[in-house]
């Protein structure tokens, strides 16, 4: 059957398949007492009790979501008339000591703070692939404490949610979320942690920061647009979130419920701009703001409802200069105003009913009382307006009744309740501020080592995080500053593991290179590129002497391993566009990289007597008509001289003769063409599991293929893992010295997610994992020396990770999907009991008695194999539609299946086989209309209307000439079968020809009518069976 015929006979099918990649939220109700309704709340004073005990009566008050730490039922009871509760919906918390026997066995009614870092279980013991360490901070928002005596753990993001333990160097990851973290917030008393989404199901997860476990989640809080801010009230109780939506909403929450419904919510007026962010005031449950840049929202909850006023910011933002903490009265008129700024956030002050908003370097100091939303009304009076500062404020944050401030000088500033100025810290040269935190409870004092000698000295220590993602530690007493964490802001782009020791390079679009001991969690090198442009791809070579750094300006650096600052590094240039490939050859010998101008460049180290080796240019070849998606070096099966192949998005793999080329001259040994119609992106040396060599290459139609790496002969087709997009990169890790583990194992990346697959390559879906590793796209990836890591960096997250594998999850999950055919069952429509798989096996049967006829009924063995060359009959009769080259692929197949081992061809196959050939052959998602309609626009014209039309000469001309030409009587036989000309009853019109063509077939062909009135499907407003008319 021709190519065209295969178009022809297409059954549009729907395969839907989603990532159901939700947070557990099993541990919802952890704290749930047996027997309770969902609308039994948890009690948590308790843990504080207990971390009393075990403290020895250190001063340690845990969470309490439900009542303040140490109150009694009856006490709780008392508080149930507040206004608080009749305002928040809130229930009265059932009898304390009900809950201890249920909270004693969870696993966070126990945890600590030392039970995180202490635990004996590891992620890693349960899963494939677990985040180990995280490199880079998203400056962009805030860096918390959540310890800071015995030890200092810090809580931040970076695409994940991470808690650092600085005093261990180790992290722990808040792995939940299928989309990068988009906001993020803490309680008060640094026990639990909320995230937030906006992703198209974004959810909400609360996590407890003792054990790092989830232990509420909330999902598509705020669809289609996801979550943009979130905050806990003063007491835990209930949890704010703002959305994006295109009218966003206000919505609290009840979260320690399994109620998926807000207690009470609000819908914002687009006119109030677009709001950025929450939060609630300190010591109050009813309060709260939002803000945009033009407004500040003051809500308030009464009766259950969630009402709010707009305090305009835009008569402050052109406010007169003036000198720094003089009053600027309330301005009713814009027009006299001249300073701007872009920059504005509120928060609550701590003690008094104001609100504090900053515009650039000024302060707007509102008074709010709690019947300001009932009356609607905000006298001017009731403003103030300073200009606090000479340099624009970019962190805002109060401690103990203190106003701190940073500006985009690195400067810190610390103000009293009047916002007098107590301390300035200016002398640090540091960044622009991006956050600040307080690590303990900050005091005014008076002492000697004041910063200025008539002032009060601050007590306490602060967190600070610059613009670039520095960390540091200002003990305001002393005036010291301590870096923490070093500026990891640059966007990680390449990554490459040393092929014998624990370092890992990577390379950022500042020109940046870093290498990195894994093993102890440090930065042993760094060097700076400040004239090549971004680092696009790095590589070491195979014995860990040289390493090599492609850059956006088509240069090339090789550099000492073992010291990328010396200055012995050699500069290679042979063109001006980027380099996106590099690779070393097995003996070192042999450089090649790709680069943007679609073309490969070849590198050889030349040795002369006398003198260092020296690299040369061999050649810059343009092997391949589109971009090259792979290089790859390997060695002859005859001798161990190394050889070198490229695969490009024009379908062609190439080999070049390395033995036989010379400085100016790169010879090509081999160019074929390996792919219809998939584009080929990856390819790696298969293991050697078998005594032939075989190049696997996987395709973006979701395909994996080996092909002899001597003959290019495609030998076998399987399908690849089809969760988000193909396979982009791929790896065959190091074998494991473990005697359990025999198998190989591959590693993969896709657009965004990261994989491992068991080999050999069969087709069944359980003997692979993948998860999402970077949300908005992973660039590049590696694996360690001894198999045991794989380092993944991101595309726009600014952030890289440690990946541990564990392999024994993988082989276990293998092993729950079943034996033999179970896996492969399992594929079709309906199972093995389903209508499909009957059908399948009538057909099998039927082949059988087309073949052998009647010789099945003599007395002899039933044969329970057919021949191979019933194989399409029999795919073509249960809905797949090969071609020519597909069908002489699915023969090579199972004719070379045995051929290795026997040296014998296999001629029969038998039905556990032709299902496996159907599965792994057929396409991943079928074929869909939007591809048949993008096939007319190609191949057509679009009328006024836009809707695309082909010819029929057109139509005929192709089908004769392009992809795998059919004569004109094949053409003619297929349009007779297809539209019902052609019978065993009808024999008179078996006189067709190209009469009948211009008769039956219509001038003017849409998709429409290729596919209800040639091919017979019906369209999705036409019942099933019937067939429209053909067209005027």
């Amino acid at each position: 059957m021709h190519i065209i015929t295969w178009q022809a006979f297409i059954v549009f099918r729907k395969a839907v398949q989603r990532d159901c990649r939700r947070c557990d939220g099993g541990l919802r109700r952890i704290f749930r007492k047996p027997g309770k309704s969902p609308g039994s709340r948890l009690c948590l004073d308790t843990m504080s009790e207990k971390e009393d005990d075990k403290s020895k009566g250190e001063n340690q008050q845990a969470a309490d979501p439900t009542q303040d730490s140490g109150a009694t039922a009856e006490d709780e009871e008392e508080k149930g008339k507040s206004k608080d509760e009749d305002t928040a919906g809130c229930q009265k918390v059932e009898n304390k000591a009900d809950y201890l026997h249920v909270a004693g066995e969870s696993q966070v009614y126990t945890a600590t703070k030392d039970t995180l870092f202490s635990k004996n279980t590891s992620v890693a013991e349960t899963q494939a692939l677990s985040p180990k360490w995280v490199f880079g901070i998203n400056s962009d928002f805030p860096v918390f404490t959540l310890q800071d005596k015995d030890q200092l753990v810090l809580l931040y993001t970076s695409g994940f949610g991470i808690i650092y333990n600085h005093t261990l160097n180790v992290q722990h990851i808040l792995q939940g979320h299928s989309t990068n973290i988009s906001c993020m917030c803490l309680s008060e008393d640094r026990r639990w942690i909320a995230t937030a989404d906006c992703g198209s199901e974004s959810m909400v997860i609360i996590w407890d920061a003792y054990s790092g476990l989830p232990v509420q989640t909330l999902f598509n809080c705020h669809p289609p647009g996801g979550v943009i801010g979130v905050a806990f009230s003063s007491n835990t109780k209930h949890l704010v979130t703002l959305g994006r939506e295109n009218i966003q909403c206000v919505c609290v929450w009840d979260w320690i419920t399994d109620s998926q419904k807000p207690v009470c919510f609000t819908e914002i007026n687009p006119e109030y701009g677009f709001q950025k962010y929450v939060a609630y005031r300190p010591n109050d449950g009813i309060q709260l703001l939002t803000g945009s840049e033009s407004h500040v929202l003051f809500y308030c909850i009464v009766e259950r409802n969630l009402e709010y006023l707009a305090l305009g910011l835009k008569r402050f933002m052109k406010a007169d200069k003036c000198a720094a903490g003089r009053a600027v009265p309330p301005l009713s008129d814009p027009s006299t105003t001249t300073h701007q700024s872009n920059m504005s956030w509120s928060l609550f002050h701590l003690r008094m009913p104001r609100i504090l908003t900053v515009i650039g370097r000024d302060v707007v100091v509102w008074d709010v009382t709690e019947d300001l939303v009932e009356n609607q009304i905000l006298s001017d009076k009731t403003i103030v307006h300073l200009c606090l500062q000479d340099n624009p404020i970019t962190a805002l944050t109060m401690a103990d009744g203190l106003v701190i401030t940073g500006d985009t000088k690195g400067e810190i500033c610390f103000y009293d309740d009047t916002l007098s100025l107590l301390c300035w810290y200016k002398n640090f040269n540091l960044d622009p501020i991006a956050s600040i935190s307080f690590t303990k409870e900050c005091n005014k004092g008076h002492t000697q080592e004041c910063v200025q000698e008539d002032e009060a000295v601050i007590m306490g220590k602060l967190l600070i995080c610059t613009v670039t993602s520095t960390v540091l530690q200002l003990n305001t007493q002393s005036g010291s500053i301590q870096t923490l964490v070093h500026g990891e802001r640059e966007l990680h782009h390449a990554v490459a593991c040393h092929p014998s020791r624990p370092f890992v390079a990577l390379g950022s679009q500042l020109g940046i290179l870093k290498v990195w001991d894994y093993k102890k969690n440090t930065v042993t090198d760094r060097r700076v590129f400040e004239t090549e442009g971004s680092i696009q791809c790095v590589s070491f070579d195979h014995n860990g002497i040289y390493l090599a750094v492609g850059f956006s300006s088509g240069s090339v650096q090789i550099l000492n391993a073992n010291a990328i600052q010396s200055d012995s590094a050699e500069s290679l240039r042979c063109t001006t566009d980027s380099i996106h490939l590099i690779a070393f050859s097995s003996d070192s010998q042999y450089l090649a990289t790709a680069d943007a101008g679609k073309a490969l460049t070849v590198f050889h180290m030349q040795r002369n007597e006398g003198s260092l080796p020296q690299w040369i240019c061999l050649d810059r070849y343009h092997s391949h008509s589109k971009p090259i998606t792979d290089l790859l070096f390997g060695l002859h099966l005859d001798n161990t001289y190394p050889r070198l192949l490229s695969l490009g998005m024009d379908r062609q793999l190439v080999e070049y003769d390395l033995e036989k080329s010379s400085a100016g001259q790169l010879i090509i040994k081999s160019s074929d063409r390996i792919e219809q119609s998939a584009v080929p992106l990856c390819m790696t040396w298969f293991p050697p599991l078998t005594t032939e060599q075989f190049l696997l290459i996987a395709s973006d139609q979701y395909k994996m293929k080996l092909f002899n790496s001597m003959t290019k002969m495609c030998r076998k087709t399987v399908q690849g893992p089809t969760l988000g997009s193909p396979i982009r990169q791929m790896m065959v890790l190091p074998k494991h010295k473990e005697p359990e583990m025999m198998s190989y194992h591959l590693a993969f990346i896709t657009d965004d997610r990261l994989g491992l697959q068991i080999l050999p390559v069969d087709g069944n879906p359980y003997k692979s994992t993948e998860l999402i590793c970077h949300a908005t796209g992973v660039s590049s990836a590696s694996c360690s020396y001894d198999g045991k890591c794989i380092f993944t960096t991101g595309v726009s997250d600014r952030s890289s990770i440690m990946w541990e594998i564990n392999l024994n999850v993988l082989q276990a999950a293998a092993a729950l999907g079943g034996k033999d055919m179970t896996p492969f069952y399992s594929q079709l429509d309906g199972g093995r009991e389903g209508k499909f798989y009957r059908d399948m096996e009538d057909c099998f049967y039927f082949c059988q008695v087309r073949h052998y006829g009647s010789s099945l009924m003599k007395n002899q063995p039933v044969p329970t194999e057919i021949p191979l060359s019933e194989v399409p009959s029999l795919m073509r009769a249960v809905g797949y539609f090969p071609t020519e080259q597909e069908i002489e692929d699915m023969q090579n197949e199972v004719k070379f299946s045995r051929y290795a081992e026997t040296g014998k061809y296999v001629t029969d196959i038998d039905l556990q086989e032709c299902i496996k050939l159907y599965i792994n052959h057929r396409p991943a998602f079928g074929i869909s209309h939007n591809e048949l309609v993008q096939a007319f626009h190609v191949l057509g014209k679009s009328e006024s209307t836009a809707q695309p039309v082909l010819l029929r000469h057109e139509l005929l001309e192709l089908l004769q000439t392009r992809g795998e030409p059919m004569t004109m009587d094949e053409v003619e036989e297929c349009f007779a079968t297809l539209l019902g000309l052609k019978s065993e009853d009808n024999k008179e019109e078996e006189d067709y020809g190209e009469h009948l063509l211009e008769r039956e077939v219509p001038e003017e062909i849409s998709p429409e009518t290729f596919t209800d009135y040639i091919l017979g499907f019906p369209l999705p407003n036409r019942k099933e069976g019937s067939r429209s008319p053909p067209p005027e």
